[in-house]
């Protein structure tokens, strides 16, 4: 592993890689080996999900459009089961696709053709986040939210609530700064671990799922209002 890949768990991080594009796998594949990453293949929706049943990976790279289970088909399957992070790749422009997959849980999109450098990178951000922070059980409260950093859990009172990956980050960051307004640039850097394009939607789609797992403030408002030009807030009763 190089000196600029990041550590995880004094291991090789574990990637299921599902694309029906044998070439482009072998490429991907060599690349990520050659990266520090733990590399297993599927090339259709079923054995996929026979992968990650058999031996549930550290994060998975899945393509939209498969024969048989298509990629959103295989995210949905694997968002029931599980949080583990989920990567989409969608073809350039394929607007639906991506959105739908964000809604079902994707952490993330990569738009193909895609360089192995560029995957590995988004996959190591992705990585770092989903990691805990210290071994304190570090806590902040802002009402009935309470944020266990260390643990990656946030609740409601006494429910834990059911967050994918990008979603509790987003959160987190919303939490730590609860009442002020949180550029989406800070949103998309510090949360998706990428920097912010102006016409990406990842955020406003990922941030409306959070919002329907919140309680409504006594008001009827959402408690995560969006502030025009400027960025997402955390409100508080």
């Amino acid at each position: 592993m190089s000196e600029s890949s990041c550590k995880f768990s004094d291991r090789s991080p574990s990637v299921l890689l599902v694309d029906d594009d044998v070439d482009l796998v072998a490429l991907l594949r060599d690349y990520l080996a050659s990266d520090g990453f733990a590399v297993t293949v599927a090339h259709e929706g079923e054995s996929a999900l026979r992968r990650f049943a058999a031996q549930p990976p550290d994060i998975a790279v899945v393509d939209v459009m498969m024969p048989g289970f298509s990629g959103i088909e295989v995210l949905r399957r694997i968002r029931a089961r599980s949080s583990m992070p989920v990567l989409m790749l969608t073809a350039r422009g394929d607007d639906e696709s991506r959105i739908l997959g964000l809604e079902l849980g994707a952490d993330d999109y990569v738009a193909k053709p895609c360089t192995p450098r560029e995957l590995s990178a988004r996959l190591r951000a992705i990585l770092r986040r989903t990691q805990a922070r210290s071994s304190a059980p570090d806590s902040v409260r802002v009402g009935e939210l309470a944020l266990y950093s260390a643990q990656r859990r946030i609740t409601w009172g006494e429910r834990d609530l059911q967050l994918t990956n990008a979603e509790f980050n987003l959160l987190e960051l919303l939490i730590q700064n609860a009442g002020q307004v949180v550029s989406k640039t800070l949103l998309s850097e510090q949360g998706l671990g990428r920097p912010f394009q102006r016409y990406d939607r990842s955020i406003d789609v990922h941030l409306s799922s959070i919002r329907h797992k919140l309680p409504r403030l006594s008001d009827g408002r959402p408690r995560i209002q969006a502030v025009l030009r400027k960025g997402y807030q955390l409100l508080t009763d």
